[in-house]
């Protein structure tokens, strides 16, 4: 008998490997809802065993390629949130973006932003995604922080209707500058849901990202020990809340702004792309522009007299500068043919940037203001 064991073989984990080509195309965007066997969704969308699934995951989750896997919450319908423009010195651009980052669990995304020329808003370098627990105030905690980094100005844009809300890197990597849908996306109405404090336990241990151990067939069960109920309420409880809307997708997110360790990339360029059209014209017009798959998020936000009130946004991801522009230019060419005028629009590209889950809990937003409370500008 041999006294050394054979190795595990060691699994490719770059996005561009075939096998997990295949199961991120759908385990990026396509698991809907609150599934009891996620893992199993995603083995029979892409036609990988259920074993071979697992592996990969957890591999590439441990290189880094993938920077977590969690089920998503529709935190519009759990939180007051609002995408928000930030208007600070440049030279101390990095060290606000850090606390915003590091510092500041209810700001989400945290990007600096360019024009290619100087435009309405072009000033303002900084943007956050910001949610705040359900009867507290964005505006608020925007003040807050506006005090703790020295910041100049903030606008706050909470989305009036929302027409794509995505990822799926991977998957929109083939799609042509023009491909849409056969029908306009229908808007997803913001309106809010109140919870018991037992789902709200239950609702913060399903959204915590899976450590590698947990990338298993059963990855609930530990969680329903966490929120201290048994695994069939659990799961009760739960798909309850997913009949309610609270309950987003089950997801593994890319790493696709840093190189992994091998220098590959999943995307080079974001662009959050601004369009103004004729007052009440909006529903439709997000309606159109939704249309289009390669748009990761589409909201009808109101930008106001800084931003030259638009009143469309919206997100492309991709890894050549001239093919998103190609991308935009065929969505406001079918804008046009859809007869919906573009009264203004612009482009801000995404330079550095850090993504993690916003927390909505109202424990912790209450304990941060009372830890911050009392301090001035520390950035």
């Amino acid at each position: 008998m041999s006294l050394t064991s054979t190795p595990s073989p060691i699994l490719p984990v770059e996005h561009t490997d075939p096998v997990n080509a295949r199961i991120l195309a759908v385990s990026e965007d396509l698991v809907e809802g609150f599934q009891r066997h996620p893992f199993h969704i995603i083995a029979e969308k892409s036609g990988v065993p259920l074993a071979d699934v697992l592996a990969r995951i957890r591999a590439m989750l441990e290189a880094g390629v993938i920077r977590r896997v969690r089920q998503t919450l529709l935190a519009t319908r759990l939180a007051h949130g609002a995408l928000c423009a930030w208007k600070v010195d440049n030279h101390r651009l990095d060290q606000v973006f850090d606390f915003m980052f590091q510092e500041d669990p209810f700001s989400g995304h945290v990007v600096t932003r360019s024009t290619d020329r100087a435009i309405s808003g072009s000033d303002y370098r900084l943007w956050t995604t910001l949610k705040v627990p359900l009867g507290d105030s964005l505006d608020e905690h925007a003040t807050a922080l506006k005090r703790l980094v020295g910041a100049d100005d903030y606008i706050l844009m909470p989305a009036k209707g929302i027409f794509a809300l995505g990822v799926g890197h991977v998957r929109r990597k083939s799609m042509e500058p023009g491909d849409k849908v056969d029908e306009p996306a229908k808007m997803i109405p913001i309106d809010e849901i109140s919870l018991t404090s037992k789902e709200w336990d239950v609702l913060l241990a399903l959204k915590d990202e899976l450590a590698p151990e947990e990338i298993v067939a059963d990855p609930w069960i530990s969680r329903a020990a966490r929120a201290g109920v048994d695994i069939d309420t659990f799961y009760s409880m739960v798909e309850a809340l997913d009949q309610r809307k609270a309950i987003g997708r089950f997801s593994t997110f890319l790493e696709h702004v840093k190189p992994s360790s091998t220098g590959e990339r999943v995307t080079r360029f974001n662009a959050l792309f601004h369009w103004r059209v004729p007052e009440g014209m909006q529903e439709r017009a997000g309606g159109q522009v939704g249309r289009h798959p390669i748009m990761t998020h589409c909201y009808w936000r109101e930008g106001g007299d800084q931003f030259a009130n638009v009143n469309i946004m919206g997100v492309i991801h991709g890894t050549d500068r001239e093919r998103v522009l190609e991308h935009k230019a065929a969505i406001d060419k079918h804008l046009a043919e859809e007869g919906i005028p573009v009264l203004y629009t612009n482009v801000f590209w995404g330079g550095r940037s850090e993504i993690k889950p916003s927390e909505i809990s109202p424990k912790v937003y209450h304990a941060w203001h009372e830890q911050w409370a009392d301090k001035g500008q520390v950035v």
